[in-house]
């Protein structure tokens, strides 16, 4: 693997980062280092260095990576909004058992202990996944012309759409099921409808 000017080879990004997913999986974030991720993919720990400063960087990277497709809302034309609804619910909750969910659990359990492990993460990641998901519901909804919402509306929604699952996982520490993404699903379907002046007039 080499590395050529000041950019760095795609192949080595890739492998220190598939590293990263498999050794926090392994051995947690604490049992995680810059050692073995390096040993893990076949690069000198320098090389490491020379692109990231530490091992919350690189999880950082390997989450936006893994969370870029897996996290995206896509719509099926061939069914309702609620069905389209619970299917992203359903892909969330898939994403979080993944190794790449469990990248974001260890940073978000981390950052509750270091600032800028928050800061990178609340400013980063997370506020650019917010304004993907603020903008697929709101695609999502616009299919029915009777439910309109508006932008502070809309955020309190995506925060009832995916507060359950986190606190799910998160808390108690148990996988999402099917009766949690449909009930949820329709309670937030029936606020967007609450608070819809056209629905609530017909």
């Amino acid at each position: 693997m080499s590395r050529t000017g000041p950019h760095r080879s795609e192949s080595v990004r890739l492998a220190v980062l598939h590293a990263a997913d498999d050794l926090l999986v392994e051995k947690g974030f604490a049992g995680l280092t810059i050692e073995g991720i390096a040993q893990r993919a076949g690069v000198a720990k320098q090389t490491i260095y020379r692109w990231w400063k530490s091992k919350v960087d690189i999880l950082l990277d390997t989450l936006a990576d893994d969370a870029r497709e897996a996290l995206q809302w896509r719509t099926d034309d061939a069914v309702d909004i609620e069905e389209n609804l619970a299917a992203q619910l359903r892909r969330v909750a898939g994403f979080l058992e993944e190794p790449a969910g469990r990248v974001l659990q260890a940073l978000l359990g981390h950052a509750q202990l270091e600032s800028d492990t928050a800061t990178a993460l609340r400013e980063g990641f997370l506020k650019e996944q917010r304004e993907r998901d603020v903008a697929g519901l709101r695609e999502l909804l616009a299919r029915d012309p009777d439910l309109t919402v508006d932008d502070r509306t809309l955020g309190r929604l995506v925060d009832l759409l995916l507060g359950p699952l986190f606190y799910r996982v998160l808390v108690p520490g148990t996988p999402v099921d099917t009766e949690l993404v449909n009930s949820t699903t329709r309670l937030v379907l029936a606020l967007a409808r609450e608070a819809s002046p056209k629905a609530t007039a017909t």
